[in-house]
């Protein structure tokens, strides 16, 4: 059964060899550097946020441009609009850009454990490969 796979399959075999060193290297620096690991997850999850922050910033300008009628310079609720996107959207780069900091260091971090996954890598594909020379 599919969901019995699930629970007891450590590893999804229709893997790609670097698909797979970078799920070692997650489990690797999960036992190793946790609070790494765990900065990195929530600097993927903050970034997606921002972006999608970001895009509701954008659609909110679009729809004022597109709803203000006659001199855009008049309508103070799009000077308001505009005036907060540009505040946000500042935030949001400063936010950006500690986010990379941080993400650049822990992917140093990454790189001292990259030849052992994929040393790991290659041997469970050289394993795998020997049924193809015989089963036994």
């Amino acid at each position: 059964m599919p969901e019995t796979s699930v629970k007891v399959t450590l590893l999804n075999f229709m893997i790609t060899p670097k698909g797979l060193a970078d799920q070692l290297i997650g489990i690797v620096m999960q036992s190793e550097q946790p609070e790494k690991q765990q900065l990195k997850e929530e600097l993927v999850i903050q970034g997606v946020e921002n972006k999608n922050k970001l895009t509701a910033i954008e659609n909110d300008i679009l729809k004022v441009l597109s709803e203000s009628k006659g001199n855009i310079l008049d309508d103070e609720a799009a000077i308001n609009v505009l005036s907060d996107a540009k505040v946000l959207g500042n935030e949001i780069a400063e936010k950006q850009q500690v986010a990379e900091k941080i993400e650049f260091e822990v992917d140093e971090l990454i790189v001292k454990y990259y030849p052992c996954s994929e040393t790991t890598s290659v041997l469970y594909f050289c394993i795998a490969e020997l049924a193809n020379i015989d089963p036994m």
